[in-house]
């Protein structure tokens, strides 16, 4: 069964109560059940993690090759804009990966139109909610299913 890694950044620890009109309703633990269960119908297995810290994602995504992951799923928050540690830990590692947002970061204020990180995805998703998961998801196994 192939292991992939989810990563949810900063402040998504607070989803469902931090600005619902951009962030929707959904809280983290949610959004963690949906994805568990269109893992498990796809014979895929999860390991999700929340970090509020950079280094704490750097390393987690540094060990995810000896660690046996096949793919990650990342939703860095706001060090989307601004964490070229993060960056360079994807490049570094050369596994599939997917950026997923909520909201659609480029329709919101033009510091948040850069990421630092989706030059070094396979692809990106984001604007649909919670749904904007289940949809990187789906992408990352397909990716590891090539």
């Amino acid at each position: 069964m192939s292991k992939i890694l989810v990563i949810h950044g900063p402040n998504l620890n607070l989803l469902g109560q931090r600005e619902p009109d951009v962030y929707g309703k959904t809280t983290l633990e949610e959004i963690n059940r949906r994805l568990q269960e269109f893992a498990k119908s796809n014979n895929v297995e999860l390991e999700i993690v929340q970090s509020n810290h950079e280094g704490e994602i750097v390393d987690t995504i540094g060990q995810a090759n000896q660690r046996g992951f096949k793919a990650i799923l990342i939703n860095p928050a706001a060090y989307t804009h601004t964490s070229v540690a993060i960056r360079d830990a994807v490049a570094a590692v050369s596994i599939p990966t997917v950026e997923v947002h909520l909201s659609n970061i480029y329709a919101r204020e033009e510091f948040r139109h850069t990421s630092l990180i989706a030059p070094v995805c396979h692809g990106q998703v984001s604007g649909f909610g919670a749904d904007s998961y289940v949809l990187g998801l789906e992408a990352v196994i397909g990716l590891i299913k090539k």
